[in-house]
């Protein structure tokens, strides 16, 4: 802890500096990176070892590779991206990351000192100000949607006037129809084309099509590790759900990805079967605070059995049409439309996992979490299942009342063992 302490001491101390800073920040993953490479966890599966690795890499290709990245939202269709060669860096991903550092405070001050609204969500406010302060390279492109959060299109269109980069922003639309997809589908075709001007990159939709078939590959393996933990167990972390969260998004299709599920399905076979408490994460998973890490981080005892956004689209897509394929995806996540939908979805979720409990994280500034979340409680309420609802914040550990948190989590986990 000391260690990371003085470190975060150096990157607050020359936050005016930001070459100095982006250094120090891609030194500390690239040490990160080869500790996992040379070093394995022994309490967490090889595949989650893997993930470890991956989890860092992914952050730190757009800081290295500044002219081939792209700046993107969590729900934005990366698998064109990655067809392209171009380095997504991810909002979520990298305020993650800055509270891993500890020092998303100096980046969320500094953009709320700049006119940003102190009632944004951290993780777009710790962005912002990463950018503003220059600590991220300008990237080529930027891409954001309309889905689940309202700040996205906000937040982007700020940083595309600020530095000058071109954006789009993709219009979601809330109900499904033939005439939804193909709008839809016109505009990831127009995206496209903004994409190979603004990089000189040209779309290669063989390579493309390929990021599809992996993609279902991926949820094959999805689908059936879901249905082995309704009897198998290993021990996990919050920061290892935070960085399945980044993968089953941002970097899905990728051949790393698939990796890592290949690598986790060959493994289910050794899991012992589960003798904890089980309970399923709603929403954001929050890594630092001490209470869920003490609680989850390792245990044989409470186990979470998985985040909802992380399942929120499990089904095979037509490789032979991708930009049809990536529009329906938009269009069926659970996260798009009704909240109804993401209810329904988790309760079939629940069917699949018979969890003992529900954890439901409202994060800070998120408008739609808090607002559905007494419709989500309402079903599990008639189901009898136990619900727990925290109030905190992912991005910046000064909105977490550590003692709140604590004392409420420890009632909801008697109450499972009894």
């Amino acid at each position: 802890m000391d260690l990371v302490d003085t470190y975060a001491r150096w990157i607050k101390k020359n936050v005016d500096n930001p070459e100095m800073v982006r250094k120090l920040i891609i030194l500390g993953l690239k040490a990160e990176r080869a500790y996992f490479s040379l070093f394995r966890d022994k309490q967490v599966p090889r595949s989650f070892n893997y993930l470890n690795k991956i989890g860092v890499e992914f952050i730190l290709n757009p800081l290295i590779y500044r002219d081939q990245s792209a700046w993107v939202n969590l729900f934005a269709p990366t698998e064109i991206l990655h067809a392209m060669d171009i380095y997504p860096l991810c909002i979520e991903a990298l305020s993650s990351f800055l509270v891993g550092f500890h020092c998303e405070d100096v980046y969320v001050d500094y953009a709320q000192r700049s006119g940003i609204s102190d009632t944004l969500c951290s993780y777009h406010k710790g962005f912002i100000g990463a950018a503003l302060t220059g600590l991220l390279p300008k990237p080529k492109f930027m891409i954001t949607s309309s889905m689940l959060c309202d700040a996205n299109i906000s937040t982007f269109r700020y940083l595309s006037w600020y530095h000058h980069i071109p954006m789009y922003s993709i219009d979601v639309p809330l109900e499904y129809s033939q005439q939804s997809i193909s709008y839809l589908e016109k505009q990831l075709r127009e995206m496209v084309k903004m994409l190979e001007e603004a990089t000189g990159k040209k779309m290669d939709e063989d390579k493309l099509k390929d990021i599809i078939k992996r993609e279902n590959k991926i949820h094959a393996h999805m689908n059936r590790y879901i249905d082995a933990l309704r009897y198998k167990c290993h021990p996990t972390t919050l920061t290892l759900e935070m960085y399945m969260l980044f993968i089953t998004h941002t970097f899905m299709g990728t051949q790393p990805t698939l990796n890592f599920y290949e690598m986790l399905t060959n493994e289910l076979d050794s899991f012992p079967h589960s003798r904890a408490k089980r309970v399923f994460w709603v929403h954001i998973v929050p890594f630092y605070p001490y209470a869920l890490k003490q609680y989850f981080n390792y245990s044989h005892k409470y186990e979470i059995l998985g985040l909802d956004l992380n399942f929120d689209y499990l089904e095979k897509m037509d490789y032979e049409n991708p930009y049809r394929a990536l529009a329906r995806k938009m269009l069926l996540n659970n996260n798009n439309g009704p909240y109804q939908r993401k209810v329904d979805s988790i309760m079939s979720i629940v069917d699949r996992l018979q969890p003992g409990g529900i954890i439901h994280f409202c994060q800070w500034g998120c408008k739609q979490s808090a607002g559905g979340m007494m419709l989500l409680k309402k079903a599990l309420d008639e189901r009898g299942i136990p619900f727990l609802a925290l109030d905190g914040d992912g991005a910046d550990r000064r909105n977490h009342h550590e003692g709140q948190i604590n004392t409420r989590l420890e009632a909801f986990l008697e109450m499972l063992d009894k």
